[in-house]
């Protein structure tokens, strides 16, 4: 039960460490007494430490099979990861008034939204993407409950967002979100400039690199 323990502790300090300073109160009494720069760094910093915890309770986790490990599935994540990398640094590059990111300088245009046409969210997106890929390359309980709880929470991120920028922008929603979705199969309108592409495939060339020495595990089938 040591793994079990291990795993459900590292489980609900992480869901602990969201939940809590998610709450407005609470944020802006930590905002208060840190400053907003040292509370966001101390904050990335925990959960950084957390989700490593996580990761590694469940990698320590008994085996217990739900997705039987077929040699195909391997091949998942090879698959879908250039397309997550290429969502979350398309998404950090855009200007989003919708969700995380929006690292961007260029004034939002509703008419030529970008990969905002694409989704709202690319970075819960990616995120999503990320959490399925690796649940059906790794079916243990363990895995299936974590990676399950990483696409959930994207998924329903995005919901929550959406619902709170609609009230925030209140009658321009209409207007500035017109020509974008949630979730949708349509292209982006621009595409994003070429150094995205670099970056993104630069990403994941780093991705594939570092992951046998940082997770312990080679992500090659």
């Amino acid at each position: 039960m040591a793994g079990w323990g291990a795993f459900v502790a590292a489980l609900l300090f992480f869901l602990l460490s969201h939940a809590i300073p998610a709450r407005p109160a609470v944020r802006g009494r930590l905002i208060g007494l840190m400053g907003r720069g040292p509370y966001f760094a101390v904050y990335s910093a925990l959960s950084l430490a957390v989700l490593a915890w996580l990761i590694v309770a469940a990698a320590n986790a008994p085996y217990v099979e739900v997705i039987p490990p077929l040699a195909i599935l391997r091949w998942v994540p090879l698959l879908v990861m250039p397309v997550v990398c290429w969502l979350a640094v398309a998404g950090l590059a855009a200007t989003n008034p919708f969700s995380f990111g929006g690292l961007g300088r260029r004034p939002f245009n509703p008419e030529q939204p970008g990969i905002l046409r694409t989704s709202r969210h690319p970075i819960l997106l990616a995120m999503m993407l990320w959490a399925l890929a690796h649940l059906l390359a790794n079916g243990s309980l363990a895995h299936v409950v974590l990676f399950g709880l990483f696409a959930g929470f994207a998924w329903m991120g995005m919901a929550l967002i959406d619902r709170r920028k609609a009230r925030e922008m209140g009658s321009e929603w209409p207007r500035l979100s017109r020509n974008t979705a949630r979730l949708s199969l349509r292209l982006p309108r621009p595409w994003p400039r070429p150094w995205v592409w670099l970056v993104a495939g630069l990403a994941y060339a780093a991705l594939l690199h570092l992951h046998a020495p940082v997770i312990g595990m080679s992500p090659l089938p």
